[in-house]
């Protein structure tokens, strides 16, 4: 139940109005009559008319409310809802490779590569999305499900030193498009992100995009790291101390691999960058929905109408017979 103009609730302001004149009234209408004594009126009490007297005022402010909700339109709707989506499969391949602890980032790369895939999985609601982790070698942390708080999880519980180091940007292509190739979505899409070179891996990562240009699948490739040299955590026999090492991540190779297959390549350099990125991502590869609605309105007056009828009815009643006053 909804009303069409509900600004005409504000007539309701006039109840206390009428009230507080009604009490005035009652006020100065009253008379008094000065006796010598109160004793023959002992044991006479007050009618039930004294106490019914005021019943008409309070069936004409109900009426008065029931006509205010009559002019302000009460109406039921009922809808009915067609949607029909167009998913995308998403997989995730991330680097967890040790330099992913470089603290260009804050914390580190990885924990804010976390972050920010986090938040763009939650605003895939529709989307099967995977994670496959890569190092030096590669592995399947989530196959492609709609349950992103399981995803989430997952994602949360990735490390460094989880496989074995080194970076396989191949290997973790590759197993990225072993689970994403049967599937039967419109758009088939991988978001690679690493920060360093392909130095492991069994295949290279130029045929893997072959593989995935063959299949369909549309690679976004993400670089992560700054420019120049960033502050990566040694253990010492004096505990962890930070050296500024080289940033070298293959710039041309990811674009080599973004282009083949109709993607794109970006390079994050901080964290809100990262996140720009990602906000891109969402853009290019929105889900397809065609929604039709149906809305049915029904205006529900007749009740309060009645209601106010019957209750004016009322008062005009008890105020011409049993309540009625003389002047």
């Amino acid at each position: 139940m909804e009303f069409l103009h509900p600004e005409y609730f504000w007539l309701l302001l006039v109840v206390p109005l009428y009230i507080a004149w009604y009490i005035w009234r009652q006020n100065k209408i009253n008379t008094t009559i000065q006796v010598s004594s109160l004793s023959p009126m002992k044991g006479v009490g007050k009618s039930w008319k004294s106490y019914l007297r005021h019943l008409p005022m309070v069936l004409r402010m109900l009426a008065l409310a029931a006509a205010v909700c009559v002019i302000a339109r009460p109406q039921s709707t009922s809808s009915h809802r067609d949607e029909k989506t167009e998913g995308i499969d998403i997989v995730m391949a991330v680097d967890i490779s040790g330099s992913m602890r470089a603290q260009d980032f804050k914390p580190n790369r990885l924990e804010a590569a976390k972050d920010v895939a986090i938040r763009f999985i939650s605003g895939r609601e529709t989307d099967n999305i995977g994670l496959v982790i890569f190092a030096g070698e590669s592995f399947t942390q989530c196959p492609l499900t709609t349950d992103h708080a399981v995803l989430t999880n997952l994602f949360n519980d990735i490390q460094t030193g989880m496989l074995e180091d080194g970076t396989a940007i191949g290997s973790g292509l590759a197993t990225a498009i072993n689970r994403i190739k049967e599937s039967k979505a419109k758009s088939k899409v991988i978001i690679l992100l690493t920060d360093g070179e392909n130095n492991r891996g069994s295949i290279t990562p130029l045929k893997a995009a072959e593989i995935a240009q063959t299949f369909g699948v549309r690679v976004y490739t993400i670089g992560v790291g700054t420019n120049g040299t960033a502050p990566f955590p040694v253990q010492t026999a004096f505990g962890i101390q930070y050296q500024d090492m080289e940033v070298k991540i293959d710039e041309t190779l990811l674009t080599q691999i973004a282009d083949m297959t109709g993607g794109k390549y970006f390079r994050a350099t901080n964290k809100s960058s990262l996140q720009s990125i990602y906000e891109e991502i969402d853009q290019l590869e929105k889900t397809i929905m065609d929604v039709r609605e149906y809305t049915k309105r029904t205006e529900e007056y007749l009740p309060y109408a009645l209601a106010c009828a019957l209750l004016l009815l009322l008062e005009m009643l008890l105020r011409n017979t049993i309540l009625r006053t003389l002047p």
